[in-house]
């Protein structure tokens, strides 16, 4: 296989708005684009990334907050859309008039120039979520957030990985104490919400290997979590030590966070 090399960065995770660049050598794609236009392309600008150079956007799921912004980038800049069926039925309303929308499904693949990707299902509350595997050449990602809990399929799915950005949702302790109403509180704890920080460290240390080059801890509640809270339950609740040379890094609701490569 062909040695090659792959980038990301998360413009934004949590509950206000999700989306997440990655490039590859002959391709550039948003995974989610659930902030406005104008704060897409301010997070864009801020990791020196030309909007117009995008060949795509993959929409993991319908809840606006990975959506909201994908009808307006996909006509300012004439990008399709791929998603599944039921993400576009429940999103077509929002987006309004999209120029091409590409109909994907989970265990199916599908390529954007050199970038192949393969989205599998995930249990949430929502049409139809996926989570995605994307590979260029010999390097390997993965993307799962918003999970209820890891199933055989996310972990089998997501070993091997050079780049990981994974869900670590919420402090378990933080989310009880904390002011939402009981109804939501088992909502994100529920089989069809969120991942915990331990449920996070559960899942990286299945999946955790000697080629791993970088992880980005995802979709941090800003009520029932801290970002250093969330580091230290993960990098404490974990069995196995990630490889020396391996960042684990935090996301970010108000700005983008570090540009991750699989190239060392």
């Amino acid at each position: 296989m062909a040695k090659s090399n792959l980038r990301l960065c998360v413009l934004a995770s949590g509950s206000k708005g999700n989306s997440i660049y990655i490039e590859s050598a002959g391709a550039r794609v948003l995974i989610d684009a659930g902030l406005s236009g104008k704060e897409l392309l301010a997070r864009l600008d801020s990791i020196a990334v030309d909007p117009d150079t995008l060949d795509a956007i993959i929409i993991t799921h319908d809840h606006r907050d990975h959506t909201s912004g994908a009808g307006v980038m996909a006509r300012r800049y004439r990008l399709p859309i791929y998603t599944g069926y039921g993400t576009i039925k429940a999103s077509e309303q929002l987006w309004g008039k999209v120029e091409e929308i590409q109909e994907i499904q989970a265990g199916a693949l599908f390529s954007i120039n050199d970038l192949e990707f393969y989205p599998f299902s995930t249990p949430h509350d929502a049409a139809e979520p996926m989570a995605f595997i994307f590979r260029a050449g010999d390097k390997k990602g993965g993307i799962a957030t918003d999970l209820g809990f890891v199933t055989r399929l996310v972990r089998e799915s997501l070993k091997s990985c050079d780049l990981l950005v994974l869900e670590s949702n919420h402090d378990e302790q933080m989310l009880m104490d904390g002011p939402y109403p009981w109804h939501l509180k088992q909502r994100v704890k529920s089989r069809m919400g969120h991942l915990s920080n331990v449920e996070c460290a559960g899942l990286l240390d299945d999946i955790n290997h000697d080629g791993l080059k970088g992880v980005v801890l995802a979709h941090l509640s800003e009520v029932n979590n801290d970002p250093q809270v969330a580091f230290q339950s993960v990098t404490k609740n974990m069995k196995t030590k990630l490889p020396p040379e391996v960042g684990l890094s935090l996301s970010w609701q108000n700005r983008a966070g570090k540009m991750l490569s699989a190239q060392v």
